[in-house]
């Protein structure tokens, strides 16, 4: 397994930006814990909560997929939809106003990615 290892390290980076987020957005709001009713921090708390309610499923299913012998192009393709699916997410929910174009679509590849990995690593257990 070789190609699964760098779309994880894309997101790990993308984790890393989206907890500096919420790190410099704590600092300017003065709160420690919670969001202390802050929109912009409410904001920034629910792009890497929702980043680390996804990422890490999906990332475990297309590394399963690449176990299982799945095509490479495949693999890339998951990998790819998956890095810009949470980008796109990521930066529609920061955005105050929201723009809700780029959080749908983000989603959309994300739930494509889990249907997609989940069905081929079916299909990887039948065979």
């Amino acid at each position: 397994m070789h190609i699964t290892p760098f779309y994880a390290a894309l997101l790990g980076l993308m984790l890393v930006a989206l907890s500096i987020a919420v790190i410099r957005q704590r600092g300017r709001a003065k709160v420690a814990l919670g969001d202390g009713g802050d929109k912009h921090l409410q904001r920034a708390i629910r792009a890497h909560a929702n980043f680390v309610e996804f990422a890490p499923l999906a990332l475990l299913l297309i590394a399963m997929a690449e176990w299982q012998g799945s095509p490479a192009w495949l693999v890339h393709i998951m990998g790819a939809a998956l890095v810009i699916g949470r980008g796109l997410h990521g930066f529609g929910i920061s955005q105050e106003p929201e723009r809700f174009i780029f959080r749908q679509a983000g989603m959309m590849l994300t739930f494509s990615v889990l249907i997609v990995a989940a069905l081929a690593c079916m299909a990887g257990s039948l065979l």
